[in-house]
């Protein structure tokens, strides 16, 4: 299963971790990069590399640069992107929230992983205009504990 983590998932674990649901949101992605390789296929792209080049707590910064570099970054046809950047901006998403799913549409995925719920709501209105599912870090490892490949 090929899946895209957005960089709010790859921030999760520097989070305070005083709130259970932040907790099990940190475990919960540790486990899905943990079994890439084995039922999962990370994606990384030009996207999470951009984004995380902006984020100003430099430990953050290295230490996703550092997981980002541990795979090859999507190669995406740019004409493709940024058609579809438009179509994804015109449903209501951010920039680089659509940046990021059509990033994730674009390279394949077939499940994008986010804790934004601001993106997990867009995602649900517009459903039959998306190439791809959406689902929380706690509910993707729930799918991939009862997944057989």
């Amino acid at each position: 299963m090929r899946a895209y983590l957005d960089l709010c998932c790859l921030k999760r674990p520097f989070d305070l971790q005083d709130q259970p649901l932040v907790r099990l949101q940190t475990e919960a992605v540790l486990s899905i990069q943990a079994m890439a390789g084995e039922a999962v296929d990370l994606i990384r792209s030009d996207a999470l590399l951009l984004e995380n080049s902006l984020n100003p707590v430099q430990g953050r910064r290295e230490a996703i640069d550092l997981w980002l570099s541990q795979g090859a970054v999507a190669e995406l046809p740019e004409p493709d992107l940024q058609r579809r950047l438009q179509e994804l901006t015109a449903l209501g998403f951010k920039n680089f929230d659509a940046f990021h799913v059509a990033s994730a549409e674009l390279a394949g995925a077939s499940v994008f992983v986010t804790v934004d719920l601001g993106i997990l709501r867009v995602a649900a209105r517009h459903e039959s205009g998306i190439n791809l599912r959406f689902a929380d870090p706690i509910q993707f490892v729930e799918e991939l504990s009862q997944w057989k490949p």
